[in-house]
């Protein structure tokens, strides 16, 4: 009886196995031929990611930007980054989108892309983005997709497209005509932001094939409007007050809120830009809140040991300089990368806002160029350092021995530099011969708010 009742086990165990096996193969089989579909949970989440990207430019950037202004000139900082989160929607939808992630048949795929998109035409809510990324889906056809709908990456694409012309804002405040800002605003973006999106992050992209990491926009984003708030705020010179030194902010209040609410966005930022919810978001949102905390820190004791004192002011520039700097390293190290990058670029952006400004004489209004510029070329340069096989298998830096990434990190860094820079001067310069941009002795004495808005943020009992 016991041999009957084992013989009876052994082939149930065999059938179980079989029919388990059977319908693997089935499942494996369906899955081959079943066409690619929009992925539900994906979706939420960067349906969160593009809010708080647009959270970053309003009211976090508004606020941290504005805070540091005087009272005079708020408004007018608020308005910059209220008319450009409209102005450069439309511009993105219309040309914008298509030019950085369009395809092109001519010789100049490499470097624009067509206007086959333009106004976004042709794209369905149904359509799934392209996979720009490894997290993909193929179709009957071979083409990989991405897990997303299209529209909704245009969407969170534009609102990058939106925070970069913004962030030059805080090089030339205090005086700028509005006009003139807003010419130029629209031609940079046109111009320069497109174009070097679409090298890095499309996969027609000179940069792209040549295998530049940029996971979040160090070059496309931080690099891009540093190097431009340096060149407009020598072009346009000093503010006639200045005294090579920091003037005192009007509001410290809204310059913690403000830097509050980019740190909080940042994670929609850096975490959405995998364009999926799964484990390499999760990294990226755990390395940049360390590279932030990390920074702080340590400008804090920076602010300690140089001026005796930590400051409120000091600690927030310190924890954007460390989102800024882990930006393009996000989905390529780990805690002891996003650690070491949050001390080096704390160290060596205060040292550029403490001493070489002042040294050199430039009036950068509120450090975009030191903070965004020198941030984003450190976070790029020790990319190619730091990047660690163990966050995605087929990137490596020069602690595991790619010496080559570092000299692509190099080269990405240094065509951002080149070209943004040149551009944005020969923009600047065509702005003002159009409309003008300095704003007159008058107008800067009187205040932005006033002679460009015909309104004052706060009245003479406050």
């Amino acid at each position: 009886m016991k041999k009957i009742y084992s013989v009876l086990l052994l082939f149930s165990a065999i059938g179980s196995t079989a029919a388990a096996q059977t319908t693997a193969l089935q499942t494996a089989a369906t899955e081959a031929t079943s066409p690619p579909v929009i992925d539900a949970g994906d979706t939420a989440w960067m349906l969160v990611a593009t809010a708080l990207v647009f959270l970053m430019t309003l009211p976090g950037l508004a606020l941290f930007y504005g805070g540091l202004v005087r009272r005079k000139n708020v408004l007018n900082v608020l308005m910059q980054c209220l008319v450009i989160a409209a102005v450069i929607a439309f511009e993105w939808v219309a040309v914008g989108y298509s030019l950085a992630f369009g395809s092109s048949d001519s010789w100049l795929a490499p470097f624009i892309g067509d206007l086959d998109w333009a106004f976004l035409k042709g794209i369905q809510p149904s359509d799934l983005s392209p996979a720009f990324i490894s997290h993909s889906q193929l179709t009957a056809d071979g083409t990989s997709v991405g897990t997303i709908p299209h529209l909704l990456f245009i969407a969170f694409q534009g609102m990058f497209a939106i925070i970069t012309p913004a962030l030059i804002i805080g090089a030339f405040s205090e005086r700028i005509k509005f006009k003139g800002f807003l010419l130029f605003s629209v031609l940079w973006a046109l111009f320069i932001y497109n174009p070097i999106a679409h090298w890095v992050w499309s996969g027609d992209g000179w940069l792209f094939k040549m295998g530049a990491l940029d996971f979040a926009g160090g070059t496309v984003v931080h690099i891009n409007a540093g190097i431009a708030a340096i060149v407009t705020a020598v072009m346009l010179g000093k503010r006639r007050d200045y005294k090579g030194h920091a003037i005192p902010p009007h509001n410290i209040p809204h310059v913690f809120i403000g830097a509050a609410l980019l740190w909080f966005g940042w994670f929609g930022f850096n975490a959405g830009s995998g364009l999926a919810a799964d484990g390499l978001a999760a990294n990226a949102f755990l390395v940049t809140h360390l590279s932030a905390a990390m920074a702080a820190l340590t400008w804090a004791l920076l602010d300690w040991l140089h001026g005796g004192k930590p400051t409120v002011v000091g600690v927030c520039t310190g924890a954007v300089a460390g989102l800024v700097a882990i930006t393009p390293a996000a989905g390529f190290v780990g805690v002891s990368g996003a650690l070491i990058i949050g001390v080096v670029v704390s160290v060596v952006c205060f040292l550029m806002v403490a001493f070489v400004k002042p040294k050199l004489g430039y009036d950068d209004s509120l450090d975009a160029f030191g903070v965004h510029g020198i941030g984003g070329i450190i976070g790029a340069l020790l990319t190619g350092v730091l990047a660690t096989s163990l966050i995605q298998p087929d990137y490596s830096g020069v602690v595991e021995g790619n010496w080559h990434q570092l000299g692509v990190q190099a080269i990405a860094t240094l065509a951002t530099l080149l070209f943004s820079g040149a551009g944005t001067a020969l923009l600047f310069k065509l702005s003002d011969v159009l409309v003008g941009v300095r704003a007159g002795v008058t107008e800067e004495a009187v205040g932005l708010d006033e002679t460009q808005h015909g309104e004052t943020a706060y009245t003479a009992f406050d």
